[in-house]
């Protein structure tokens, strides 16, 4: 038994400094988008899908109106049938700004199509500009943000490129879970040739902040092509590389930020709305990370706390390299030093994957059962998603 517990305590540990490892690279060589930009002299058009955002879409046109370096931009707005006053607040924050166009829908997302997929795809349709820009109506973008990301666009010559915002949070549970986000891809993958790859199964993106090149994104098939998708960000790049256009991450520093949901509630129910489809939807691939994410982030702290010798040693350094993964990842998403904060919710990383799981396995629970609901709509059927995967 004791051998065992030395084997699986060793094993953690060896899984918990290949993470910290692989983030440490992310953090020394990943990108952030430029502060300074010489400008864009190509038509850009930012689209904004809106769902019950009327407190949130006037601080982001706000940032939108004053952006510099992109002399012809034009934004599309589409109010996706908000049950509040989303309509209103944008024409009262837009004022007589001609740059700025509203349109409306008052009709829920035809079977078979996600809303925001549906409002993308919508809002693409209206504009023949070469280069497209979509962002969520919850992000802060500084004066540069646009600019920065067309430009980053194209120095890469790629079809997408997904400025990764930074992550705010305001409770213990955001505190907790949202970090998470940015550590899943950054303690697992590096960037550096998942960025020069095309292949599907190491694209990264992050739908709040999207620059896309407007050719490459018809030749995937627009937001069409992942109209069911419960992660259409992620699916679009995918989809991009199979049409053999390349897409990379970075990372958007100061210049954007956002903070996705406000309270444990919303965290809860924003993470069950998508979390099933992670690694392919499959429960057993599911669980096999799960096992993994176990072994190295359960089994080095109980070491630590509970063990002997040379294996309560090993357990103290397999929780002290998760602890250090967790805060290479935060550094790579903010650009800053690690805060108080930022220590605290690392300290507290093995609580945090374990929350992850919950959301996991209540995701699929509901997704298997067709509970699946966002913003007072049900989302599309298993049977509705199995076909279009087939």
């Amino acid at each position: 038994m004791g051998a065992a517990v030395r084997y699986l305590t060793w094993a953690g540990t060896g899984l918990a400094a290949l993470g910290a490892t692989t983030a440490a690279y992310n953090l020394v060589t990943l990108r952030t988008l430029p502060r300074r930009v010489a400008g864009v002299i190509e038509p850009v058009t930012v689209c904004v899908p809106a769902r019950d955002e009327a407190d949130r879409l006037p601080d982001l046109i706000a940032d939108l109106r004053a952006q510099t370096g992109v002399p012809r931009l034009r934004v599309l707005i589409l109010d996706d049938a908000s049950t509040d006053n989303t309509y209103e607040a944008a024409l009262a924050a837009i004022g007589d700004d001609d740059r700025f166009s509203v349109l409306r829908s008052a009709a829920h997302p035809a079977p078979g199509w996600t809303g925001k997929a549906a409002a993308c795809a919508r809002l693409a349709a209206r504009t023949d500009a070469a280069a497209l820009v979509f962002v969520d109506a919850d992000v802060r973008l500084a004066p540069h943000a646009v600019a920065a990301a067309v430009t980053e666009l194209r120095r890469r010559a790629a079809g997408l490129v997904s400025a990764w915002p930074v992550q705010e949070a305001g409770t213990s549970t955001e505190r907790l879970v949202q970090p998470l986000l940015a550590w899943s891809w950054a303690s697992t993958l590096p960037l550096g040739p998942a960025n020069h790859s095309l292949r599907p199964s190491t694209a990264v993106a992050c739908g709040q902040f999207l620059a896309v090149d407007a050719e490459a994104y018809r030749a995937g098939g627009g937001h069409a092509a992942v109209a069911a998708s419960a992660t259409e960000d992620l699916d679009l790049a995918r989809a991009l590389r199979r049409a053999g256009h390349g897409t990379a991450l970075v990372t958007a520093g100061r210049a954007a930020s956002t903070r996705m949901y406000t309270g444990a509630g919303e965290l809860t129910d924003g993470y069950t709305r998508w979390l099933w489809s992670a690694y392919g939807g499959r429960i057993d691939a599911g669980a096999a990370i799960g096992a993994l994410a176990a072994l190295a982030y359960w089994i080095p702290p109980l070491a630590a706390l509970c063990g002997r010798g040379r294996t309560r040693r090993a357990g103290l350094l397999g929780y002290l390299a998760a602890v250090a993964g967790r805060l290479a990842a935060r550094s790579t998403e903010t650009r800053r030093a690690p805060t108080p904060t930022d220590i605290a919710s690392a300290v507290a990383h093995p609580l945090g994957v374990a929350h992850y799981l919950t959301l996991w396995t209540r995701s699929h629970h509901r997704h298997r059962t067709g509970r699946l609901h966002w913003k007072q709509r049900p989302l599309v059927a298993p049977a509705t998603v199995t076909a279009q995967r087939a």
